[in-house]
């Protein structure tokens, strides 16, 4: 067959992909979060005494830390999307905001006086609970960003599923935040962590699945 015709064979059934822009990308997920955020809060999933916690340094270092960090992630990860940019610079952002969160919650551990032990403190059979709920949390916003890879052309996959993991991990810990009852910074820096870092690597894998061409 010639080599034309083989070509012409081969492309025939094509069709024209619609790029994927970044506010487009931005806005898919904007719509998620907040969609999950919204029936979060209408399930009356918020700490009964919020209203009197919000002003405490505790509550916005849980709410702060993670928000900031999902955005950097979703940016990332949308930007990354077009086979000419990478996620890389991203993530050094996301790994400067994370170190600023952990300084803080060093500083708030510094500043909270304790006199129970620190197992007690650390709760490990609810802190199990705070795991798997964030985890749950993070779920749409992962299916979300998993979607909008695989409709992307990555340079560097592997960037673009660290980035989507990790701000879908923080995501998840956000909305979550709301309804903790807990506000010992020892407790919310060691599970708070620990559920981003699980879901992460769960959503690392996947988003790296689907983000090969």
């Amino acid at each position: 067959m010639p080599s034309d015709a083989l070509i012409e064979k081969l492309v025939g059934d094509l069709r024209p992909v619609r790029r994927l822009s970044v506010p487009r990308g931005l806005a898919i997920l904007a719509v998620v979060g907040a969609g999950e955020l919204a029936v979060w809060l209408a399930c009356g999933m918020v700490r009964p005494d919020f209203a009197r916690t919000a002003v405490w340094p505790t509550t916005w270092w849980k709410l702060a830390g993670p928000a900031l960090v999902a955005l950097a992630g979703a940016a990332a990860m949308v930007r990354s999307l077009s086979p000419d940019r990478s996620a890389r610079p991203g993530l050094r952002v996301m790994a400067g905001l994370i170190g600023v969160v952990l300084a803080a919650a060093l500083l708030l551990v510094a500043l909270t006086p304790a006199d129970t032990l620190l197992l007690q403190r650390i709760d490990p059979g609810y802190g199990i609970v705070c795991v798997a709920r964030m985890a749950a949390l993070s779920v749409p916003m992962l299916v979300a960003t998993a979607l909008l890879a695989r409709d992307g052309a990555p340079a560097d996959p592997d960037a673009t599923a660290l980035a989507g993991g990790v701000g879908s991990a923080c995501w998840g810990a956000f909305v979550f935040a709301f309804a903790c009852p807990i506000d010992d910074p020892v407790y919310l820096g060691i599970w708070y962590a620990i559920g981003c870092l699980v879901t992460a690597l769960g959503g690392r894998c996947l988003i790296g699945r689907l983000a090969r061409w």
